[in-house]
């Protein structure tokens, strides 16, 4: 009896570990055949600033997952009207932090370098284009990849400049700009426009970063990297840029300080309420969604004229650059950096970076013929005929140009600070930003 007990316990024993056993081949059979177990799935959060292809960019991401089945991309956009380095910061404090997210040039690469994973062993960096990277090298390192290039200008509806009997081609200074503001204004009427403009004051990095950047980068050289090593600001076009804020604030849509974006571009250019806006090729994909004639056909760029330098010229650069935080496992970093290299490198990300998102390449190896919308081919032609200045606005102080000089705009176009002010307190902020 007592055999038999010894026996069956062995027996049970024996059973226990074949099912065991059978149920470890199986798993591993099932990997091996290619299935992904949970611990394989790699999740990567992208905090990302540009809301105009941010359609475009979570459909490509479902893309990416169908083809990387071990790989989830979770995308938050934070842009257009929002402040999306403030929202940058509280992400981070939050303890959520993004895999991938954006930096501006060397302030932001300043500001993030404990974040920052070098990005030179990426086939992207390798691939791009001559200037595009100086802002955000660190010694060796390259911590940053660029997003495209964007050209911005004053924006113009074809069709109402030829009802006006306006030839575009003649305004080659800011008196002809100006000149051409006020026929269109005398004959707003009749043009059926609310107004010439419309000046978004309220937006501060259309006016303290973009409309600065067209006076100031000449200052510096159209260098970004002279800006952020500069202790002082002159405003050495501080005459000119005053003239540009007067002519857009008289002639626009009121009030401009509250005024934004989303009202600029959808509200009033896209509908034909106004004939002029201050804004880049970026913006063609807003303009098409709401009348896809007036984008393909009836959409041009003119120069922002800088009196006493050059009035032919469009500001080109990089918007933003992508960053990898460093500081997420190694398995995030590394799936991180595959996904850009594919966005910009692989046939199926060039189609869509061309076609879908409607960018200006930063890299070797695309063909500019397939540049696809009429605003970027526009900036694209300026660009081969060297009629471009730099951006130098990633390299002002860290928040000097839209909580300084953008809210010092908003009180001198309500009347609430005279220029001289304007100019003396902002040079005095960036002075003590410098030197801190």
């Amino acid at each position: 009896m007592k055999a038999k007990k010894v026996f069956l316990a062995a027996l049970s024993l024996f059973l226990l570990l074949s099912v065991a056993l059978f149920g470890c081949s199986s798993s591993n059979s099932s990997n091996d055949s290619g299935n992904k177990s949970s611990d394989d799935q790699v999740t990567i959060d992208i905090f990302q600033f540009k809301v105009e292809f941010k359609d475009q960019f979570e459909k490509l991401a479902k893309q990416y997952e169908k083809e990387h089945p071990g790989v989830k991309i979770n995308i938050t956009t934070v842009g257009g009207g929002e402040d999306y380095g403030a929202a940058l910061k509280s992400k981070f404090a939050s303890g959520d932090e993004p895999a991938i997210f954006n930096v501006g040039g060397p302030q932001d690469v300043e500001d993030w370098l404990d974040k920052l994973a070098d990005l030179s062993d990426t086939k992207a960096a390798s691939l791009a284009l001559e200037g595009t990277l100086d802002g955000v090298k660190k010694g060796d390192q390259i911590l940053g990849l660029p997003y495209n290039q964007e050209g911005y200008g004053l924006i113009y509806n074809k069709e109402i400049f030829k009802k006006a009997g306006i030839d575009p081609k003649s305004i080659k200074s800011f008196s002809d700009l100006e000149n051409a503001v006020k026929k269109l204004d005398k004959e707003k009427k009749s043009l059926g426009i609310d107004a010439v403009f419309a000046f978004p004051a309220k937006e501060t990095w259309v006016t303290g970063l973009h409309l600065s950047n067209v006076f100031l980068a000449p200052e510096f050289d159209s260098n970004v990297v002279n800006a952020f090593n500069a202790k002082t600001v002159e405003f050495k076009y501080g005459d000119a840029m005053k003239k540009l804020i007067d002519l857009q604030n008289k002639y626009s849509v009121q009030p401009t300080v509250s005024l934004d974006y989303s009202q600029q571009v959808e509200e009033l250019f896209s509908t034909g309420r106004v004939a002029i806006i201050q804004q880049g090729n970026w913006v063609y994909n807003s303009i098409a969604d709401i009348d896809p004639e007036l984008a393909e056909k009836n959409i041009g760029i003119l120069p922002i004229p800088i009196e006493g330098y050059k009035e032919d010229v469009i500001p080109v650069g990089v918007p933003m650059y992508w960053a990898v935080n460093k500081n997420k496992d190694e398995k995030v970093v590394k799936e991180s950096k595959k996904f850009l290299d594919w966005l910009y490198t692989s046939d199926e990300g060039k189609e869509i970076v061309l076609n879908e998102f409607k960018f200006i390449p930063a890299y070797d190896g695309y063909d500019s013929s397939e540049i696809s919308d009429p605003l970027s081919k526009e900036i694209y032609d300026y660009a081969q005929q060297g009629k471009t200045i730099g951006w130098v606005f990633m390299g002002y102080p860290t928040g000097w140009g839209m909580d300084k000089l953008g809210v010092n705009i908003q009180k001198y176009v309500s009347g609430k600070m005279k220029w001289d002010e304007l100019i003396a307190n902002s040079k005095k902020e960036w002075e003590e930003a410098r030197n801190k």
